[in-house]
């Protein structure tokens, strides 16, 4: 007799609060469909007033399922209940109407009394590497997170070896069971309908340009791109930056980083696009330059794995977890160091190439494939485990 599917609770993320989170989502439910039919059916659980577009998105992909339930909603005072009572009632009530099996948990705990299987998500510990970046508020409630969920038992999901040295590093009593599971890109065929020739026409770029799709958070280190604009415009160099993603909420990086734009000169060569259709990112992605992530923190990068989808050059910040992703093909500059960024984009601007849109390389099938295995076996091992007792963090 075939096993039926295991019905796996998600909580949507929307692309406006964490694009990256959002992509990796979509991305996740593309590839179970299309590698592992049958073994996982995604639930996802969203809030009244989430994005009904965005959750399209989700829905056309076969056998996902989309809920709205005001459980979900950004002000729920669930965590309250989880943490003081030990399960979030509200939320629990949702996922048994709907017949869930297995929870998949990120950026939200929802108790060590949960009476189902959970598998929790630490995208990475940017908290504990780099605490000045966030408020006390901020970085309390995502440590407390985080060791509830280690406390309860879960079953951790990383997404690279670097995310694991850290989580080995600054939870050494952890004995919670830990998978790492690389996320990897490809997308659908409507996100590869538009024309990258034509929306570079439609926002009036050059046809050599570099592309940095990342929102505005901090560590997302937009002011180095700015730093070395302004090195190169004082040489003589005119780079075109391409700039998309959603502002910082307050968006205090945001309103620094424009208001520097303007003040130094740069509206040419830094060209805020705002938050863009996913389309269009994908149709600037395939013809630009090259990628620029200046990050001084990933987990996985979302933008440096499309990048490598469609074999776009790379040049990123020098970090553990970039190398990792890249395996040495990027060009990589200091976190901190506005010069030499500006001289690997001078390099790159200096070869007189033509304009070429890529496609899809031939690494793209296995990488999925593996990422849709290895999260396919971290839900169904702690769905075979759920009998065992609960694991303590010291």
């Amino acid at each position: 007799m075939t096993r039926p599917p295991l019905r796996v609770g998600f909580t949507f993320i929307p692309r406006r609060l964490h694009a990256g989170g959002f992509n990796y989502l979509r991305n996740l439910f593309s590839a179970l469909h299309r590698y592992r039919p049958g073994e996982l059916e995604p639930v996802t659980f969203a809030g009244l007033s989430d994005d009904d577009q965005d959750l399209a998105s989700f829905g056309r992909i076969p056998s996902v399922e989309i809920v709205k339930h005001k459980a979900f909603e950004r002000d729920h005072s669930g965590l309250i209940s989880a943490l003081v009572a030990g399960i979030d009632h509200a939320a629990a009530a949702a996922f048994d109407a709907e017949r869930v099996d297995v929870v998949f948990e990120h950026a939200r705990f929802f108790g060590w009394r949960l009476p189902l299987p959970t598998v929790a998500w630490f995208p990475d510990l940017q908290h504990k590497s780099l605490p000045q970046l966030f408020s006390m508020t901020a970085r309390w409630r995502r440590e407390l997170g985080f060791r509830a969920q280690l406390a309860a038992g879960r079953a951790i999901v990383l997404s690279s070896e670097s995310a694991l040295k850290d989580c080995r590093r600054f939870y050494p009593g952890a004995t919670n069971h830990i998978s790492v599971v690389r996320f990897a890109s490809c997308p659908t065929n409507d996100l590869l309908a538009a024309n990258p020739r034509e929306i570079i026409s439609l926002y009036d770029l050059p046809e050599r340009y570099f592309y940095l799709p990342n929102q505005f958070w901090r560590h997302k280190n937009h002011q180095l791109v700015l730093d070395a604009l302004a090195i190169l415009a004082e040489r003589g160099v005119k780079i075109v930056v391409a700039v998309s993603g959603g502002p910082d909420e307050p968006p205090t990086s945001f309103n620094s980083i424009m208001r520097q734009v303007e003040e130094r000169g740069l509206k040419e060569n830094f060209r805020y696009l705002g938050m863009i259709p996913l389309a269009h990112v994908y149709a600037l992605l395939r013809a630009c330059r090259a990628l620029i992530n200046p990050s001084r923190f990933e987990g996985w990068s979302t933008t440096v794995e499309e990048a490598k989808s469609f074999d776009v050059p790379m040049i990123v910040s020098d970090l553990d977890v970039h190398r990792e992703q890249t395996g040495g093909s990027a060009v990589y500059f200091s976190v901190d160091d506005a010069a030499a960024l500006a001289g690997c984009l001078a390099e790159a601007v200096s070869r007189d190439e033509p304009l070429h849109v890529k496609q899809l390389g031939s690494s793209v099938e296995a990488r999925v494939a593996k990422f849709a295995e290895d999260f396919a076996d971290a839900i169904k091992r702690a769905a075979a485990a759920s009998s065992l007792p609960s694991r303590r963090v010291k």
